[in-house]
């Protein structure tokens, strides 16, 4: 047998359902087989056309779809695809589409014919396949992804990861990856998780490295790796892995490893809704591409609102759009400029750093630079990063800062110390200015970058501001400022001319102050929480009453269910969107709903006027 005929025959071996093939039969495969390359965005097989080819992919990456353009599924080296028209009719159901550039094994319907008479589990593996598929065509076209974004965490988890504990070498872990084909190894120690090994730790941190193989994994693990409760919602294991660019979880339940569940587990969910464009946003590879993508993944929230989400899951879906765009494209970056000279974050402030982004959101971020930053050597480098990144973003749809609060702005491009400085004069003398800018950066999140660097501005930004009671009243201040659109009788107040004639700023007027009173109360308390739901509830009991919490949040869901719904109407319907809201066009029920919840905030900030009261100021 020639090196190549063995090198497919290896490959063979180590996948499903060959690997179960007699010795001889799997020598005698690889002369049948022929290889074809499909550039990525080639139909390999169209509906409604005859197939004579089982395809096994080598390399790459194959999306099935069904009749209405639904993703079924996504094929990734060793598994197959176009059995179904070498079982039965030979124009084929599916569309297979490749999204990767794909070295592609083709064998002939004649010799899979022959080997599936031979071997009887070749031909019961293919049609149980084919079945699987026909099923997930019917469940998909009728399912919705608020369902499955609920789907218990613990319905998807692999109840048998690999493991093996941190004494294991490298090697010996390279190994039995490779041997069960998965690409990540949990590491356990006397019954207890102690890290995580991927396929990603492997590249960058051995080869990449030159790193002795025989080394114990200890060294290159991921320690104490992120979990996920098995009860909780598929929603919560999506948002941590792409606020942190994992791809795989590790699943307990009462502090009891349960198993491990990856990115590809929980987008399978996704799949059938168009959504999942998120999940194509790494393979991008320049802004060009990325052009237009968040006006895409907003248009498509609008539709997920439409169907019926809840506010906070529209909401995390529009920012892990526009946080793995920002990613994709600080990357990009990367690759055009040359690795950073030191280490930097980019991150997220406002409604993006809040994750409680609407479909009208512009772009608000800065970098956190290290200390042994030199602006005379380095303040080009991250210049031209920034307007990278920043322009990137606006020609992707999340158009830029009216007010120039982006990493862009040579202002908002400090060092940890010039940025720990800057919060303690916002802090300590709180003018007009400083007020708006600590608002907004109060509500601070990494995207890409050094994680501790952008923590520690944070977290020294919520220990200097925990006992700023000077502070605190000008934000009480501010938060109060801006009176809900209520006439004394409880009417609602409309505008009487201009543009916006007979409609009420939902934004300015309703969910403006909930958010400012709920960063005041966790500023408060010293929380580091920047989602505003969060910070209301840790605040509960203690910086406000139970009852105020509560009525807040209440007000603030239906404040942003009404903003989200009219806005995916107006996108719906061509027009760019805004917080406008004419309520003639509610129902009287609504109509009271949204009474409720101005009241609600009008009664908080006669309530803060009483705490923090303005000639302490």
């Amino acid at each position: 047998m020639s090196v190549e005929l063995d090198e497919v025959r290896s490959f063979l071996a180590q996948h499903e359902p060959f690997s179960r093939l007699p010795e001889e039969e799997l020598d005698a495969l690889p002369a049948h087989l022929s290889i074809a390359y499909f550039r990525r965005g080639d139909v390999i097989v169209r509906l409604g056309e005859e197939n004579s080819f089982l395809h096994v992919i080598r390399t790459g990456a194959i999306d099935v779809l069904g009749e209405d353009g639904v993703l079924l599924d996504r094929r990734d080296p060793g598994l197959t695809f176009g059995y179904s028209t070498l079982l039965g009719q030979p124009e084929s159901r599916y569309e297979m589409i490749a999204v990767e550039d794909s070295l592609v094994f083709r064998l002939p319907q004649e010799a899979f014919t022959q080997l599936a008479e031979r071997n009887p589990d070749i031909a019961r593996f293919f049609s149980a396949q084919s079945r699987q598929i026909r099923a997930a065509a019917r469940e998909l076209s009728d399912a919705t992804t608020g369902d499955a974004l609920r789907t218990p965490i613990e319905e998807i988890t692999r109840t048998d990861p690999l493991q093996a504990d941190s004494t294991t070498s490298i090697s010996a872990a390279a190994q039995l990856m490779s041997e069960h084909g998965v690409s990540s190894l949990l590491v356990v120690d006397g019954g207890e998780l102690t890290g995580i090994v991927t396929d990603r730790d492997l590249r960058s941190r051995v080869l990449a490295l030159g790193r002795d193989p025989q080394e114990a994994i200890a060294e290159i693990m991921t320690c104490t790796p992120v979990t996920v409760n098995a009860s909780a919602p598929a929603m919560e294991a999506l948002l941590h892995m792409a606020e942190r660019g994992i791809h795989h979880l590790p699943v307990v339940a009462k502090g009891q490893l349960r198993g491990i569940v990856t990115q590809s587990d929980v987008t399978r969910l996704l799949q059938n809704d168009p959504l999942y464009l998120t999940a194509d946003l790494s393979r991008k590879n320049s802004a060009e591409e990325l052009a237009g993508s968040f006006n895409e993944a907003t248009a498509l929230a609008a539709r997920y609102v439409e169907r019926g989400s809840t506010p906070s899951e529209a909401a995390s879906l529009i920012t892990i759009a526009a946080d793995a765009i920002a990613r994709r494209l600080c990357v990009l970056a990367e690759r055009e400029l040359g690795a950073p000279p030191v280490d930097y974050a980019f991150v997220a402030v406002g409604s993006q750093g809040r994750r409680e982004m609407a479909l009208a959101s512009d772009q608000d971020n800065a970098l956190v630079l290290a200390d042994d930053y030199d602006e005379a050597l380095h303040g080009e480098y991250f210049a031209r990063l920034s307007l990278f990144v920043c322009t990137g973003l606006d020609k992707a749809g999340q158009v830029l800062c009216p007010g120039e609060m982006m990493a862009m702005t040579p202002q908002w491009r400090m060092t940890v110390t010039q940025w720990e400085k800057t919060f303690h004069e916002w802090i300590t003398a709180p003018q007009p200015d400083a007020l708006l800018n600590a608002q907004i950066f109060f509500d601070f999140r990494v995207l890409y970058g050094s994680r501790e660097l952008g923590e520690r501005v944070h977290s020294a930004a919520v220990t200097m501001g925990k006992g700023a009671r000077r502070m605190h009243a000008h934000l009480a201040s501010l938060a109060a400022r801006r009176e809900p659109p209520l006439t004394f009788f409880r009417g609602l107040v409309v505008e009487r001319d201009g543009e916006y004639a007979n409609t009420l700023d939902i934004k300015k007027g309703g969910t403006t102050g909930i958010v400012q009173m709920a960063r005041l109360f966790a500023l408060a308390i010293g929380s580091e929480e920047v989602d505003t739901r969060k910070r209301l509830r840790e605040a509960a009991g203690d910086s406000l009453s139970k009852a105020g919490a509560q009525e807040l949040l209440d007000a603030f869901d239906y404040l942003r269910s009404l903003t989200l719904a009219h806005q995916a109407r107006q996108l719906c319907d061509g027009i760019a969107p805004d917080y406008h809201i004419d309520p003639k066009q509610l129902g009287r029920l609504e109509r009271e709903r949204l009474r409720d919840a101005f009241r609600a905030i009008k009664s908080m900030q006669n309530a803060l006027a009483t705490k923090y009261p303005v000639r302490n100021i």
